[in-house]
């Protein structure tokens, strides 16, 4: 047992060293879970940003087949480039042209282009054959957190 004289402050060495121990385990624990709360966002950013792009090509979609919008011999009624998507196209019958994106957002998980797929390519192409734009999705071979990978969503 230790006495302390009158006068003296401080802590001992087992107190620090209690201390020190204390916080590494609270690190062990934090390093982890914020790693998996980055990766959970960049996964909804995915997700919207899909979302968002798929949106736009299926409503381009809808309207050339109403025939508001002319569509190419052998186009299949959709957008030849995603740029079709943000600069708009000229409806039949109006004016103004109608917008279906206010930008291509960009791929949260590779910071790159897109991978584009068109309706004439087979389904399990790894290549665009750049007829139109059918689907996209990302050029990433990570793994999400529920196992599916990034590239087949």
């Amino acid at each position: 047992m230790m006495v302390r004289i009158r006068g003296q402050k401080g802590f001992t060495l087992a107190e620090l060293v209690m201390v020190v121990a204390l916080i590494a385990v609270l690190s062990t624990i934090a390093l982890p879970v914020a790693k998996f709360t980055v990766k959970r966002r960049k996964e909804a950013e995915l997700r919207l940003a899909l979302r968002q792009v798929r949106t736009a090509i299926d409503e381009y979609k809808r309207l050339s087949d109403q025939g508001l919008i002319p569509v190419k011999l052998g186009g299949e009624g959709y957008p030849e480039e995603l740029e079709e998507l943000v600069e708009g196209v000229e409806i039949v019958g109006q004016v103004t042209k109608r917008k279906f994106l206010r930008r291509i957002p960009v791929d949260p998980m590779t910071k790159d282009e897109w991978v584009l797929r068109s309706y004439q390519d087979s389904w399990d192409s790894t290549s665009w054959g750049g007829e139109n734009i059918y689907d996209l999705h990302t050029s990433s071979e990570g793994v999400a957190i529920d196992g599916t990978k990034y590239s087949d969503w």
